[in-house]
């Protein structure tokens, strides 16, 4: 019977595609939303065009991210868990191990690589954060959106920028932003471009297009408009209004009347003990972040509307999510210390509305306790959801990687085994088709781990752990909840049903061991990055990615990626000197990490020059007279040429540099450099 319904399923797919019926798609994802931000899922911030979708098509009670942005995206496009798709954590770093990778590896494939093959035209505006940061800077394009499936792609590839004066990504190039520009209108206003300009020049193709906005993420960043409608709003400060919130909540059906909300997190004050200064300026932080959610709002609105101009709106699918909970992050870098929502600020709007956020949940993003990992979902799809279920719930829970598997059923798609070489995972998800007819489609378990974070659905029954940074992870945190009656997590049943928490604790394990969550890892960002900082990209596979380029003044030179082979890999560096200044330091090649007090480092370099020249290589502490543990001046030959060295013991932890300075040469020298390492010596 199982094969039959699969059989038949497939030829009604067939029949679909055939007869052009296939629907466009549309996937839009809020960044750093909580749950209850949106009118919809009982929030006073005003979203009229995100509350029409979801009276016109269907809410869930209970959807779920991974906790955090590089995660959920990473989940979302390939429709696995995200250490199968080698971002169990962030974009930041490469930890070691193939879970971890901080890009999205080869043995996923995403949503557009998919649906392209099925003869979908895919699009993709907003936030990428799917390739690490060094290979960003370096600009190694091989794991961008292009390459990654999409047709047409514009918006942000790092995870976060100066709403105002960001660098700009638009197919594989990058550009500073023009004046007058504001980044959530810029998303908004090429969706709409790709749009018009889709069904213009291929009215018969499906098209697929993802909406990664990066509202309301900080930097709190919004256009004084939008401000100005919020300005007084949030001084009735967030104790009333998480009152207001779950009122709300119970009276549209979200939650039951006899749930009771979470308390008011510890480390977040009562409104009425801050003073009449304070209630200001923090009622101000929250009046941006709600604009940043309205521009987005108005900005889904025009693409709505060119989708019903088109005659298109009946036959598109659109979801509408957030990445994770509510952010806690304290967040406060730019020039000037204010919240008045201009570029030259760099503020997030703190745990205390994040509390807020997470109405009626406890805890925030990076956990997986409901105020982490429950977002909004809500689908929109007029030929596809059965009239009845208009502006219902759906009570069944679901996971983002169910994007996947509901794109591949609706459009008939073929989700491969293998891509170009690779092995493909199978999809991990479960397709939502049975819930836009009022069906169960038969979910069963989920599972989480971010920073030592854990937890496991099975039902009713979700097994969850918090884990803080620096501190190892401990079954004894494992708790038990019953969502079915404790939605909002309060009451424990962990010491009432050991055996239930020790077999799901089991199969966590088991899970984990498979896509690879060990060693598990509570190191603080940081930290995280310092420690990758130590793995140089002397090979230069990344290109000029983590490197500081520094020409000065007085000199000419170039400094490039060569990649004909000169040295020992297919990369090394090119330095040109057309001029080279007048000191060493005038073109100079800088890689910053931190060390400690007493470490000792063997360093080696590979070099060859078009005719000989010399180089100065140091190990520097900066900002110290940039005192040295190896200063070499290098004899660089026209035949290639390795040293090693061995650096003394660093005076003092802080900030060092290993250095390569280049200037004062001969003029019109060319240099490469290739297999640069930087290795601590262990003590004895």
């Amino acid at each position: 019977m199982v094969m039959m319904g699969s059989v038949l399923g497939l030829r009604v797919q067939a029949q679909q595609v055939n007869e052009g019926k296939q629907p466009n798609i549309v996937l839009i994802m809020a960044d750093d939303m909580g749950f209850s931000d949106i009118g919809c899922y009982g929030g006073e911030v005003q979203t009229p065009t995100i509350d029409e979708l979801a009276h016109d098509g269907i809410r869930y009670k209970q959807f779920y991210n991974a906790a955090r942005c590089c995660p959920t995206r990473a989940s979302l496009i390939s429709g696995l868990y995200p250490h199968q798709a080698g971002m169990g954590w962030m974009a930041a770093a490469d930890m070691g191990t193939p879970a971890y990778q901080g890009n999205l590896n080869n043995n996923a494939v995403t949503i557009a690589e998919v649906l392209k093959a099925a003869g979908y035209r895919t699009y993709m505006t907003g936030k990428w954060h799917l390739t690490n940061e060094r290979k960003i800077d370096g600009m190694v394009t091989d794991n961008w959106p292009i390459q990654r499936g999409f047709d047409r792609y514009f918006g942000i590839i790092p995870g976060g920028a100066n709403y105002f004066t960001p660098v700009i990504y638009s197919g594989n190039e990058r550009y500073k932003a023009p004046d007058n520009f504001y980044l959530t209108d810029a998303i908004s206003d090429t969706s709409v471009q790709y749009l018009n300009e889709h069904f213009d020049a291929h009215p018969n193709d499906p098209l697929f297009m993802y909406v990664a906005y990066t509202a309301p993420h900080w930097p709190l960043h919004a256009l004084q408009k939008d401000i100005d409608t919020y300005k007084d709003a949030y001084l009735v400060g967030w104790d009333t209004l998480r009152q207001q919130r779950f009122r709300k909540q119970q009276q549209i059906g979200l939650f039951p009347e006899h749930a009771v909300m979470s308390e008011r997190d510890s480390a977040v004050a009562a409104w009425d003990q801050l003073t009449p200064a304070k209630q200001e300026e923090m009622a101000m932080r929250m009046a941006i972040y709600a604009a940043q959610i309205t521009s987005m709002d108005r900005g889904i609105g025009r693409i709505v509307a060119g989708l019903r101009e088109r005659g298109q709106l009946d036959n598109t699918l659109i979801f509408f999510l957030s990445d994770n909970g509510a952010c806690a992050e304290f967040i406060s870098s730019g020039p000037r210390k204010a919240a008045d929502g201009k570029e030259d600020t760099f503020e997030s709007y703190r745990i205390d509305w994040a509390n807020l956020s997470s109405t009626p949940f406890k805890e925030y993003k990076h956990f997986t306790y409901e105020g982490g990992i429950a977002t909004p979902l809500i689908v929109h799809w007029p030929a596809g959801i059965a009239d009845s279920l208009r502006n219902t719930f759906i009570s069944q829970y679901g996971h983002l990687t169910d994007i996947m598997a509901t794109c591949v059923d609706v459009s008939g798609a073929a989700y491969p085994t293998e891509v170009n070489g690779h092995a493909i995972h199978g999809m991990v998800g479960k397709s939502l088709v049975p819930n836009f007819a009022g069906r169960d489609n038969k979910r069963g378990k989920i599972f989480w781990e971010h920073e030592a974070n854990i937890a496991m659905r099975d039902g009713k029954w979700k097994l969850v752990a918090k884990t803080l940074e620096e501190q190892q992870f401990d079954p004894r945190n494992l708790r038990l909840y019953n969502l079915e009656d404790d939605p909002i997590e309060l009451t424990d049943l962990s010491a009432t049903e050991p055996e239930r928490v020790q077999r799901m604790y089991a199969e966590w394990q088991r899970w984990g061991q498979e896509v690879g969550v060990f060693p598990l890892d509570t190191r603080n960002y940081g930290k995280r990055g310092q420690d990758y900082r130590r793995h140089i990209n002397g090979d230069f596979n990344d290109n000029l990615g983590g490197w500081n380029v520094n020409i000065g003044t007085d000199a000419n030179a170039t400094v490039s990626i060569d990649t004909t082979g000169k040295l020992t890999g297919q990369k090394a560096a090119r330095i040109t000197l057309a001029e080279p200044g007048t000191n060493p330091d005038s073109v100079a090649l800088l890689w910053p990490f931190r060390g400690q007090k007493g470490e000792r480092f063997e360093v080696e370099i590979n070099a060859i020059a078009d005719k000989p020249s010399d180089c100065y290589l140091r190990l520097e502490q900066v900002g110290q007279n940039d005192k040295k543990v190896i200063d070499q001046e290098i004899a660089v030959g026209t035949t290639p040429g390795s040293r090693r060295f061995v650096s003394k013991p660093l005076p003092a932890n802080g900030q060092y540099r290993l250095a390569l300075y280049f200037g004062g040469g001969d003029q019109g020298t060319t240099l490469w450099i290739d297999d640069v390492s930087l290795k601590p010596i262990q003590n004895d």
